[in-house]
């Protein structure tokens, strides 16, 4: 069978019972009509002789019932389906979607957990676009950090917060046609406006337009049917700066992976830490508070996710907001942390999952989570280039788990295609099977 069809029967579509009072009805209708008719036979008027095959009266009377009652049917949800479309379809975001996958994931995924993703860059979106697929109670907290490439461009000309992370998050959260999310991630290579993409210039007509950057977001989000929201974890215009364990200091979020080299593990398993490179703390300048909104979103979560995402250039800015460690401690759900499949060269060089863990709870103060989710499949390959980068799996160590209060999951996490990276589905799956569920 059709599984648009089979679509329609599965429950919570808060549809099937009004199917039923509409059979009712009808059948309230046809009882009407068949009295009618009785009444007309008894008054012994004779009808001509095709009422006797039109009506089947050669057939046993229950074989007759059953015979009208399911063509009946049929017809009623035949009629209703096509009227559903002619009235609907144009008002229907998808029309190249079924109306019941429409309306089942509108009421399920409206079921999902409330769950509140906190990063930036790549790593955010790409948690974004399996998480969807669970739940419709997203909660996206971006940093505001960004000053590289168009962001950084359209933040100094027009001081308005960064976009570029706050775009990529809507396009995987869209719900729209393919061709709008390849609109909205569109670069331009001439011209003026050479580097920018039509995303980022979009949201910031939109913040024109509504005079806030908050509502160009929401805005945005509307306009591509997102499943969730996404809000900006201060609302500050702040600068990203961050200490180096050798006594430099690095401005703004684009230079920190930048200096003297990747540096190297001294053996004793805390590999950068300890390099002459490595990073010692970031922290914020101007000082900044946590968005209400966001602080909101931290409190209500029944899951909190922290990664995947460059660690001291996507997390770390978001973690060292003034009161965002005060309301991840505060709140009641489970904290879900999740490690990088792959080193970034400048950052995280020959770091283990525990080290990442430590970076953290080195600013925090402590450990905030409960899970933390490791890649388990190491079979595929890091590109050549990524190689040559310097770039290597994340290896997990017992030290992860001793002495915090803290489960592992090792699953299968990383993209067959782009083996640096997490795959959306596997990612998203493992979280809402293996903790989510457990």
């Amino acid at each position: 069978m059709n599984p648009r069809v089979v679509r329609w029967f599965t429950p919570g579509l808060h549809v099937k019972r009004w199917l039923v009072l509409l059979m009712v009805g009808m059948v309230l209708i046809s009882l009407g009509i068949g009295y009618a008719l009785a009444n007309f036979y008894r008054s012994g008027v004779r009808l001509p002789a095709i009422f006797y095959y039109l009506t089947l009266q050669f057939l046993p009377r229950y074989v007759r019932g059953g015979l009208f009652a399911a063509l009946g049917l049929s017809i009623i949800l035949y009629a209703l389906y096509k009227l559903t479309q002619s009235v609907l379809g144009p008002f229907l975001p998808g029309r190249d979607r079924a109306l019941s996958e429409i309306i089942y994931n509108y009421r399920f995924l409206q079921k999902g957990p409330r769950v509140v993703a906190l990063g930036g860059g790549t790593g955010l979106s790409t948690l974004l676009r399996g998480l969807k697929k669970y739940t419709g109670n997203l909660t996206a907290i971006v940093t505001v950090a960004d000053d590289g490439g168009s962001s950084g461009r359209l933040r100094k000309e027009y001081r308005i917060l960064p976009p570029g992370d706050f775009r990529q998050c809507i396009t995987a959260l869209a719900d729209v046609e393919p061709l709008m999310t390849t609109l909205f991630q569109h670069r331009f290579k001439e011209g003026s406006l050479n580097g920018h993409s039509f995303g980022n210039l979009f949201i910031m007509a939109m913040a024109e337009i509504t005079g806030d950057f908050e509502h160009a977001i929401r805005e945005s989000g509307r306009v591509l049917a997102v499943r969730g929201q996404i809000v900006p974890s201060t609302l500050r215009d702040v600068t990203l700066i961050a200490e180096m364990a050798d006594g430099e200091t690095r401005i703004g979020e684009s230079t920190i992976p930048h200096g003297n080299g990747n540096g190297a593990g001294n053996g004793d398993g805390h590999g950068a830490v300890a390099t002459a490179t490595a990073i010692k703390r970031v922290f914020l300048q101007p000082e900044s508070t946590i968005n209400p909104e966001a602080e909101e979103a931290i409190l209500n979560a029944e899951m909190i996710t922290v990664g995947p995402g460059s660690l001291y250039t996507s997390i770390l800015p978001n973690l060292v907001v003034d009161g965002m460690a005060e309301a991840l401690k505060a709140s009641p759900a489970i904290k879900v942390f999740i490690c990088n499949v792959a080193t970034q060269p400048g950052e995280t060089d020959y770091f283990r999952v525990s080290d990442h863990l430590k970076a953290i709870e080195n600013h925090l103060g402590t450990n905030i989570f409960d899970f933390v989710v490791v890649n388990s499949n190491n079979n595929f390959p890091l590109p050549s280039s990524a190689q040559t980068a310097g770039i290597k799996r994340v290896v997990y160590d017992p030290a992860t788990v001793n002495q915090r209060s803290i489960h592992a999951v090792l699953v299968d996490v990383v993209n067959p295609r782009i083996s640096t990276h997490h795959d959306p589905d596997k990612l998203a799956r493992a979280i809402m099977k293996k903790i989510w569920r457990s």
